[in-house]
């Protein structure tokens, strides 16, 4: 038989399968229709790349950023709970456009009386509310906030015209700005504190009775510029009050008068501490600055105490200058305890910071600074080498929030310093997240009033695998009979009751993060997970680690926009993603991928009756074909599973002689066991498959097929296995790794006891 001839053979069953459609098309004609093939490429949803943004998803030729520099002078009224400010911001316009006007951020007009924040929820009597809830939301006139502009001049102490629409403030130039060139201008502005513990809030104080002191977290205290970029223009989208903030980068010299006995820190270095710390302070300092195992106590507890009962009437200027960052913020309280510890990221090292009240320990003394430090070490890895030269973590009641080189966080024993784990870990989780923020946006500066997920998705993916570093670098955290850090989003499993829920209350992940169903979901767990699992199962750590990295450097101190992260993933990677991206980010739906079927067959040199219609119809000889029975079929008397078709089939025999040497003939082995199992995919989200197939001798194997095989056939495929053992059984993803939404039908044969995922099986399906 010659080369051509075994050609013609093997292409013989493609052949059928196309006479075979050929034949379908003439009976039922059909009309045209769009590509809604799961596997298109994204163009119809990117921007067409530009000098701005490049094809790689790299910064273009011509990317540019604007610039706003502030120097600011804070007085902090204790007794009132006002902020007072005066600062002079330096606008420097680097976009190749001319500006009619500015665009400045009012954060706090959120606050309000006039506010029309809480006239967009709907909102129901309902059987019972808590007595702050209706202390706040019933009696009295409520919280009067909102910022006081009490002017706007030019340098020359000339008054600007101003129009302020809710939370933003449009600044008229004396004329418009040329590319290239700056613009100063003042703000003298005040507010009353908001108690973010009764009236909740991202920055605030929190009210201590017994002692009739305050901590306050400050942030969005000051107007701040919007941002104007190639993507969007002014983005002077409206603060609603959850999705968060835009900014350039820029920077900041800042003077903050507060109570002679408050401690104080915030973003930037502190530039006069030899001024604002006592000499004992200063000795501890320096000693924590080679401490790099265990922290040390700065302000002891015994010392913050003292300063609760004692009220200083007198004050202090802190005086902090941070370069190159997009926003600021600071604590200060006469109740702080403050340690540190030393940090080395590659050679150089960072202060890992930590201020709480005594209501904190004996948690935070425990477990507060190395959560910084560990954090900082673990997207160090991920992403790139720390740039600031510290790391705050403040302890506020109910508070998690982020700024750069500073944030609050939650968790609280009881009155006697007792907690649980959920206490435990969750502040531990809390620190991890609210310190890798420092990352994503801090420096990775994504727009998070339009793609919350771009920094709560990619940092709450970070953030599991800090979590795990976490657990391995201080085992001494987790609990007895722990082997790893509970993390509670990240595992795939984790995800599937959002995944498989009511789909009237889910939404794309590409969804502006107001408008998003399940908040928490959308914009932290989907995202995080997706990337987990695109990491775990999907790329692979290597690949994927490096084209992470690859994105957080090209962005780093940039803003980057969901496409350039997509675009550099598959740059860096020669990765095809857009079948991912669509499926997780721009749609709903859910991974639900099962065994529809398997059958078993044997082969024979005898024809059964569908070989022997091959045969006539291509005019062939019976010899010329190896023939397969299923098993228990009309044709099961056509051969015996013992029969070995090598040692029967000379035309077999003479393809062996003819193609292969004998070195290699002895190499071969004749498979005994012949399968088609057949995998359906009842969910419509794209996944890899992960079959485990196990033997009659109790061995098993795990195959992984592309998410490529669904190219072609969106609802079921099939895959030929031979083998030399026999297999048992057949289970899809049998690690729960790919957020499976029902595993009633992952296995053969089938499974009757009830897995993870199927105790809610009946709940989950759409």
């Amino acid at each position: 038989m010659n080369n051509f001839k075994y050609y013609v053979l093997s292409a013989l069953f493609v052949t059928v399968g196309v006479f075979a459609q050929q034949e379908q098309e003439k009976k039922e004609p059909q009309q045209g229709h769009t590509n809604q093939n799961k596997f298109k490429q994204l163009y119809d949803e990117f921007s067409t790349p530009n000098m701005y943004r490049a094809a790689s998803g790299a910064p273009g030729s011509a990317y540019y950023q604007q610039q706003a520099d502030y120097k600011m002078d804070l007085v902090l009224d204790d007794v009132n709970a006002k902020l007072s400010g005066f600062e002079t911001i330096t606008y420097t316009n680097n976009s190749p456009d001319v500006l009619n006007y500015l665009w400045v951020q009012l954060d706090q007009n959120m606050r309000a009386r006039d506010s029309k924040t809480p006239l967009i929820e709907s909102s129901g009597i309902g059987p019972a509310k808590q007595v702050s809830s209706y202390a706040n939301d019933y009696m009295g006139e409520g919280f009067d906030g909102g910022f006081n502009i009490e002017e706007v001049k030019d340098t020359n102490g000339k008054p600007l015209k101003h129009m302020i629409n809710r939370t933003m403030m449009r600044v008229e130039m004396p004329k418009p700005l040329a590319s290239g060139e700056k613009f100063s201008f003042s703000i003298k502005w005040w507010y009353n504190i908001n108690d973010h513990v009764n009236g909740r809030g991202r920055s605030g104080y929190e009210y201590f009775k017994e002692d009739d002191n305050r901590n306050y977290v400050i942030a969005q205290f000051y107007p701040r510029m919007a941002v104007y970029n190639d993507v969007e223009g002014w983005q002077n989208s409206q603060f609603w009050g959850r999705d968060e903030f835009a900014l350039p980068f820029g920077d900041f010299d800042v003077n903050i008068t507060v109570p002679a006995d408050h401690i104080l820190d915030g973003t930037g270095v502190l530039t006069n501490r030899k001024e604002v710390y006592s000499k004992e302070m200063m000795k501890r300092y320096e000693k924590a600055k080679k401490s790099f195992d265990e922290p040390v106590v700065i302000v002891t507890q015994a010392e913050a105490e003292a300063a609760e009962k004692t009220k200083s009437t007198k004050t202090k200027t802190w005086k902090l200058s941070a370069k190159n960052v997009r926003d600021f913020g600071f604590a200060t309280s006469r109740r702080y305890i403050l340690d540190m510890m030393a940090v080395d990221i590659n050679g150089s090292t960072k202060m890992a910071v930590s201020m709480y009240p005594k209501e904190g320990n004996p948690l935070w003394e425990d477990w507060s600074t190395k959560a910084v430090a560990s954090t900082l070490k673990s997207y160090s890895r991920m992403t790139f080498d720390y740039p600031y030269h510290k790391a705050i973590s403040v302890h506020a009641k109910q508070q998690g929030m982020e700024y750069p080189m500073i944030c609050w966080n939650y968790g609280r024993p009881d009155k006697d310093g007792n907690y649980n784990d959920r206490t435990k870990f969750g502040m531990m989780s809390v620190i991890i997240h609210e310190v890798g923020h420092n990352f994503f946006p801090m420096i990775v500066n994504s727009d998070e009033r339009q793609w919350t997920w771009m920094d709560e998705g990619l940092n709450t993916f970070v953030q599991y695998v800090a979590e795990q570093d976490f657990g391995k670098w201080y085992p001494g955290a987790l609990s007895e009979g722990q082997t790893a850090y509970p993390s509670r989003r990240g595992p795939a499993k984790n995800i599937v009751r959002y995944m498989g829920g009511d789909q009237n209350f889910i939404a794309p992940i590409m969804t502006k993060g107001l408008n998003t169903y399940q908040f928490g979901n959308n914009a932290y767990g989907k995202p995080g997970t997706a990337l987990n699992i695109l990491r775990e199962t999907v790329m692979g750590p290597e690949l994927f680690d490096y084209a992470f990295r690859e994105y957080s450097q090209r962005w780093m101190f940039k803003h980057p926009t969901p496409e350039d992260f997509f675009r550099t993933m598959e740059d860096a990677s020669a990765f095809d993603l857009d079948w991912f991206w669509r499926g997780w980010f721009y749609t709903t739906d859910y991974v639900d991928i099962g065994v529809k079927d398997v059958k078993a067959y044997y082969v024979s040199t005898k024809p059964n009756k569908q070989g022997k219609a091959i045969v006539e119809r291509y005019g062939l000889s019976e010899e010329d074909l190896v023939y397969f029975v299923e098993e228990g079929s009309e044709d099961h008397e056509a051969g015996t599973k013992s029969e070995k078709v090598s040692d029967k089939s000379k035309t077999l025999q003479e393809y062996l002689m003819d193609n292969f040497s004998a070195q290699e003939r002895a190499k071969m082995e004749e498979p005994k066991y012949f399968y088609n199992v057949t995998f359906n995919k009842p969910g419509g989200l794209v996944m890899p498959i992960i079959v485990e197939y196990t033997y009659a001798d109790g061995t098993s194997k795990t195959e992984t097929y592309p998410a490529q095989i669904w190219r072609l056939n969106d609802k079921e495929v099939s895959k030929a296995i031979a083998s030399n053992k026999e297999i048992v059984s057949v289970t899809v993803d049998p690690k729960e790794e790919t957020a499976d939404v029902d595993t009633s039908n992952n296995s053969w044969p089938k499974e009757v006891k009830e897995g993870e995922f199927d105790k809610f099986k009946n709940k989950v399906r759409n």
